[in-house]
């Protein structure tokens, strides 16, 4: 009889489900629940009027748990699979995503006495209300020489635990004293639907600043920060940490009887959902990099010992595959900065043409760019439209155009994006390689590698090495289900580690985009000049920061 493993993947604006058959790696099944609430950003969905700050991002956490009724199902259902066939749960979502819990893990926003203050829901990942904290918190540990920082290139963003719980504090001390404990939007599925709270190495690693070889931050320094900061791992974080796959729990009766899935069926510690795309494209073991291509991009490699160097935006031991040290980092902006420009930028002639071809502008303009030779149209684009996460670590870098003249055309600016945005992963790339970190080969997955065949293409010729294309277009929910299958362990056929299940349910890559020789050569000489600007507005310049700042 064929065993199934269910992957759900909580993305910002929905969840995903697989249902995966564990014989071959067979996609039996997807579904998709768009959350109710969406993304809360300028009032809280009340009868009273509650405004929310500037670069605000909240959640309710309801919409999680309306979607785990919706998706699994939905997915039983389409795949016409009884429930008993299923031997495995697992999870990725967005992190840091967190929010303050009682002891029986009721979210504070869901209790009346809260409903109305903001600090009491969840925050999303991209919350940066707490950019004065985070900002605090970095002074705090350079002035101190904090261990932790190595493993984070020295910087501490907004978006993390630390810096959203200060700025609970600094808020809203009630939703601080009343709270059992702050807990990731995945520990608290997890929880809710064993009856355990763990924490998943993932989001305590690389948002929560715990360092397998150090612990969590001292309390030495957290009270610096604030007396009531002092005890927070330890008073406020209870649970024990735990790698992903690893069994939390088993379902509970309740929630069996709600999904139509066996009680006891075991739930996986899952992690976050960039990184769930690491085992789905077949990587459990050093030497390829993980490239996942999307509205931001995020770049992941598995390797045997720790080394700091710039542009590593998290270093954490079993943070994605047990036994490995999983690097990452991130360009802030891949696909959004090609968004901005169909949206922005591109005059109504081209849009006719579009529409009369009946393709999209994306469509229309890698087609028309494709037509082009590198270094044709004499531009070059720094790609920081979002700020740069790798390798210079600065949010407040601004995107760049450089060589723009009255004959430049919508084209060439969109293939001088592209190109930025590759330049900028052969940056990130070249840091590894430099610290000694052995890149053997690339893996792509994402929206962009199915979508846009001439970005992948700048990609190779750019990083002058082919790169592949994951066979799943579902590639963290597939990871997801795979964290299920190693979670219910050997029994009934499934698999004991990450690796064995890869080798079974991983396909092959579906495409290879392999580098040109002639644009590869044209790339170098444009990269050089990618480079120098690089150098100059980020490093030495401050002329970005100056422009933010007096448009404040």
């Amino acid at each position: 009889m064929t065993h199934y493993s269910i992957g759900l993947d909580f993305g910002t604006e929905s969840v995903r489900g697989i249902l995966v058959s564990l014989t071959d790696g067979t996609e039996a099944a997807t579904a998709v629940f768009e959350y109710p609430h969406g993304v809360i950003s300028e009032r809280l969905p009340l009868d009273e009027d509650v405004p929310l700050g500037r670069d605000w991002f909240l959640q309710d956490p309801a919409d999680y748990l309306a979607g785990l009724q919706a998706v699994i199902p939905a997915l039983l259902q389409e795949a016409g699979v009884e429930g008993s066939r299923v031997v495995g749960l697992g999870l990725d979502f967005t992190s840091c995503t967190l929010m303050p819990c009682d002891e029986a893990g009721e979210p504070l926003c869901a209790k009346p006495a809260f409903r109305a203050d903001p600090q009491a829901w969840v925050k999303l990942w991209k919350h940066h209300g707490a950019a004065a904290e985070a900002e605090q918190i970095l002074q705090t540990a350079r002035r101190r020489s904090e261990s932790f920082l190595d493993y984070y290139a020295g910087t501490i963003s907004s978006e993390w635990l630390m810096p959203k719980v200060l700025e609970t504090i600094h808020r809203s001390p009630r939703v601080h004293d009343a709270a059992f404990t702050y807990v990731e939007g995945a520990d608290w599925v997890v929880w809710r639907l064993t009856g355990e709270l763990a924490r998943n190495a993932c989001c305590a690693g690389y948002k929560a600043q715990h360092v397998a070889e150090l612990g969590w931050p001292s309390a030495d320094f957290l009270a610096e920060l604030d007396p009531r900061m002092e005890r927070l791992f330890e008073e406020k974080m209870p649970g024990p940490i735990v790698a992903p796959g690893t069994r939390v729990g088993g379902l509970t009766a309740r929630w069996a009887a709600r999904l139509g899935l066996p009680e006891g069926m075991p739930v996986a510690a899952p992690f976050i959902d960039a990184h769930a795309a690491v085992p789905a494209c077949g990587v459990t073991t050093p030497g390829r990099m993980v490239l996942v291509l999307g509205t931001s991009f995020c770049h992941m490699l598995l390797a045997e010992e720790a080394r700091f160097f710039e542009g590593v935006a998290g270093m954490v031991k079993d943070g994605i595959v047990p036994g490995h040290y999983g690097y990452e980092s991130g360009q802030t902006a891949g696909g959004d900065t090609y968004a901005w420009f169909i949206e922005n930028c591109v005059p109504a002639r081209y849009e006719r043409k579009a529409e009369a071809e009946g393709v999209s502008l994306h469509e229309l303009l890698s087609r028309m760019a494709a037509e082009l030779s590198p270094g044709e149209s004499g531009l070059v684009a720094l790609d920081w439209w979002n700020g740069n996460r790798s390798v210079l670590m600065d949010p407040d870098l601004s995107g760049l155009i450089v060589g723009l003249t009255l004959d430049t055309r919508p084209e060439q600016m969109y293939r001088a994006c592209i190109e930025g945005t590759m330049f900028g992963t052969r940056r990130i790339v070249e840091a590894y390689v430099w610290a000694g970190i052995g890149v053997d080969g690339f893996v792509a997955c994402g929206g962009l590698p199915h979508r846009n065949a001439f970005a992948m293409q700048v990609l190779a010729d750019v990083l002058k090495r082919p790169v592949q294309v994951a066979a799943s277009r579902e590639t963290a929910a597939l990871g997801s289900a795979m964290l299920g299958a190693t979670a219910a362990g050997e029994k009934g056929g499934e698999y004991a580690t990450l690796r064995q299940a890869a080798e079974a349910l991983v396909k092959p890559p579906s495409r290879t985009f392999e580098p040109d020789r002639v644009s590869a050569r044209a790339y170098d000489r444009l990269y050089a000049e990618y480079l120098l600007l690089h150098d100059q507005f980020g490093r030495r310049e401050r002329l970005m920061h100056r422009l933010r700042q007096g448009g404040r």
